[in-house]
């Protein structure tokens, strides 16, 4: 395989996993798309929201391909039918019957590890963004960073660098501590493996996990683990969720669907809009505790 086909190829893996999340359906790549991979012009639809059986899908090698300008290629993308149907959220309820404006403005603290997962990151916080009265801001791990583009995340974005620019001398506001007073709740999506495990043992090595370890416990955190299916199943993993969980915070459990890697089973992220629903369910419930 040549560059390019790697870079197309993984092009095509990360558009799917994005086109599934908005189209809600389980998605794979035709049979016979191998050789039906075209270049063309910027002109080429990706498929619409109720995508169903076969559908051209619009991918740029590296993510960057500004309107009018460059080559993308399409593929045919189908509708796995061997996988489940996402659930859909049904519709929300208008602003006067909804009890999901919040009382008070509250603040979420986004962190985002390692996973493959982090591709729903700009998603994720636009989503977050619709919910009346939030603020958003979020704290990366530098391998996070490989999977999703800063320019596309409206809000505040902190990693290890900021940190340490920050301070200077003894005066000087610390980060990590800033941000654990600042936040209401905190949102680790998606939560690898390798974090998890650092997480489980107080390991506080970056500015995420400093964040972590200093955390209110009286505030809410929720915390959704992404992996591959095999690291899912080791024995040490369900002792990793259980001692968070004893900690007091609140897993988003993943899901079972075929990964990026191509493995199928147990491991996925949850759905950007199962994430976004409990946050706005515990913001809700601690929001009323505040009004008591």
């Amino acid at each position: 395989m040549t560059v390019k086909q790697e870079e197309q190829t993984a092009a095509v893996l990360t558009g799917l996993l994005m086109l599934e999340s908005f189209t809600g359906r389980s998605l794979r790549v035709h049979p016979q798309a191998e050789a039906l991979w075209v270049l063309q012009s910027p002109g080429l639809d990706p498929c619409p929201r109720e995508c169903v059986g076969v559908g051209a899908l619009r991918c740029w090698p590296g993510s960057e391909a500004p309107p009018g300008k460059g080559l993308g290629f399409a593929v045919l993308v189908e509708v796995d039918q061997s996988m489940e149907p996402f659930s859909r959220p049904q519709p929300a309820l208008p602003a006067e019957e909804s009890s999901s404006v919040l009382q008070k403005k509250s603040r979420v603290l986004v962190g985002v590890t390692g996973s493959v997962a982090a591709l729903k990151l700009p998603l994720l916080v636009a989503e977050l963004l619709k919910i009346p009265g939030l603020d958003v801001k979020v704290v990366s791990t530098e391998r996070a960073k490989h999977f999703y583009n800063a320019r596309e995340i409206p809000v505040p974005l902190y990693s290890d660098e900021d940190e340490w620019q920050l301070w200077k001398g003894r005066l000087d506001p610390v980060l990590h501590i800033e941000l654990r007073r600042w936040a209401d709740l905190m949102l680790v999506a998606p939560l690898d493996a390798n974090t998890l495990a650092k997480l489980a043992n107080g390991i506080c090595d970056n500015l995420l996990t400093c964040v972590i370890r200093a955390w209110d416990l009286s505030k809410p955190l929720l915390f959704c683990p992404a992996m591959n299916t095999a690291m899912w199943e080791h024995p040490i993993t369900a002792q990793q969720v259980e001692q968070l969980k004893g900690f007091g915070y609140t897993e988003i459990p993943c899901v079972v669907k075929k990964l990026v890697c191509g493995d199928e089973g147990r491991g996925a992220m949850a759905e950007v809009w199962t994430i976004v629903e409990s946050v706005k369910r515990i913001l809700e419930e601690w929001d009323m505790t505040r009004q008591s």
